[in-house]
């Protein structure tokens, strides 16, 4: 309901009805209805007319949330990246160093074989053939080297009787000396027979996966076919990786600086799907020689490959710790911010106002970033909500929560 002002009502006078032509209050009802009629207006003008409606009272608006959490000092690992690529201790080309049509296949591509196991079989008969010639041609200058000494005997008794000249015996003896050297050129020459005739049979001089054949049976292989397959060894596998003269000698100098040795730094690798892989390696050699157009030194290190986890080949991330861990100031990479002046992140100060801090960042620690310059342990870092506050404003605080979900200290 509405609380009507209240106003004053004066009756018209007679003379005033009439002079609005509603006659005289003698006047049947038709007279009262336009009297109502005209009145209805003001009726309703009065009755919207209550008072005033107050004004809302104005309220503030609370302080945004924001989540925050201290900045904390922690052992960081100082950490180079690089890209290298996997290389196979051993890796052998399998070829035919005899011709000859292939006869078998002994393997199953992609399995390990071990060393020694037989691989291929070239067709043997041929090579058998020349083996039998040569032992025979070893027994003929055997024969003839006999025959050649007993003539020298011979010669040699007559020449006391002087029955035959002295240049006979010379002749008896140079002879011999033929026969006993052509005993020696058929034994080589049975030598590279039986050598020919195993070469027909292909083994694996190292132990390792072996690759598809490029051959198959029935084919005629020689030495200047293509390699018939390549093994390469899985455990333990190289990963190679270039470094640069300047980032050697900075190495060099860190390593010098801490008293550590090149050779017992860590080396991990990180795997196509940028997950570490859980075996870690070891620097065994670095290049005596610069590349000219990239002025870079190649680095190896050994990595254990027990499951074939690396392949040879393959490219891979490579993560070198430099030294022992240092202690340094880590936060979240969510509260990093950029602008044209830099990087910078929003901190909680004592009166609870949000305010800028620029800073320099290091190297990257999983989610986390190392902050070189520009916070102070324990100050109050947002983390989340940076885009609902502007530096100098309050905010209201709450502290991180950690894995585990209980809050950040």
């Amino acid at each position: 309901m509405f609380n009507l002002p209240q106003a004053d009502v004066h009756p018209l006078p007679v003379d005033r009805i009439a002079s609005l032509g509603l006659g005289t209050p003698g006047n049947d009802c038709r007279h009262r209805w336009r009297l109502l009629a005209l009145l209805l207006p003001v009726l309703t003008v009065l009755t919207g007319c209550g008072n005033p409606q107050q004004p809302t009272s104005t309220r503030e608006a609370p302080p945004p949330t924001v989540i925050v959490a201290k900045a904390t000092s922690q052992p960081v690992e100082t950490r180079a990246r690089f890209v290298g690529r996997a290389v196979a201790v051993d890796k052998v080309e399998l070829r035919a160093r005899v011709q000859g049509f292939l006869k078998e296949r002994k393997f199953t591509e992609g399995k390990q074989v071990e060393v020694g196991e037989l691989l291929f079989v070239i067709e043997p008969d041929q090579y058998e053939s020349i083996v039998e010639q040569r032992e025979a041609d070893v027994q003929k200058a055997v024969a003839d080297e006999e025959n050649a000494s007993a003539q020298l005997r011979r010669g040699e008794e007559l020449l006391k009787s002087k029955n035959i000249p002295q240049s006979k015996v010379d002749e008896l003896q140079a002879a011999e000396s033929i026969a006993k050297a052509s005993i020696s050129q058929a034994k080589a020459s049975l030598t590279a027979a039986k050598l020919d005739l195993g070469y027909t049979q292909i083994t694996a001089p190292v132990a390792g996966r072996i690759g598809l054949a490029k051959y198959t049976v029935g084919n005629l292989v020689g030495p200047d076919s293509d390699p018939l397959a390549t093994i390469v060894s899985r455990d333990p596998i190289y990963v190679q990786f270039p470094l640069t003269q300047r980032e050697l000698l900075q190495a060099k100098r860190r390593i010098k600086k801490q008293g550590g040795d090149a050779a017992s730094m860590e080396v991990q690798a990180r795997l196509p799907d940028d997950t570490i892989y859980d075996q870690k390696g070891q620097i065994d050699f670095v290049d005596v020689t610069t590349d000219p157009g990239t002025d870079t030194v190649t680095v190896r290190a050994r990595f254990p490959n027990p499951d074939g986890t690396l392949v040879d080949g393959q490219y891979l991330g490579v993560v070198v710790q430099e030294g022992e861990p240092a202690s340094a100031i880590v936060i979240s990479q969510s509260a990093l911010q950029v602008d044209q002046q830099g990087v910078f992140v929003l901190i909680v100060d004592k009166e609870n106002k949000a305010q800028i801090r620029r800073i320099e960042t290091g190297a990257d620690q999983g989610a986390d970033v190392v902050v070189t310059k520009g916070l102070a342990e324990g100050d109050l870092v947002i983390t989340q909500g940076v885009q609902k506050v502007r530096p100098g404003q309050v905010v209201s605080a709450t502290p991180a929560e950690k894995p585990g979900g209980s809050a950040a200290p």
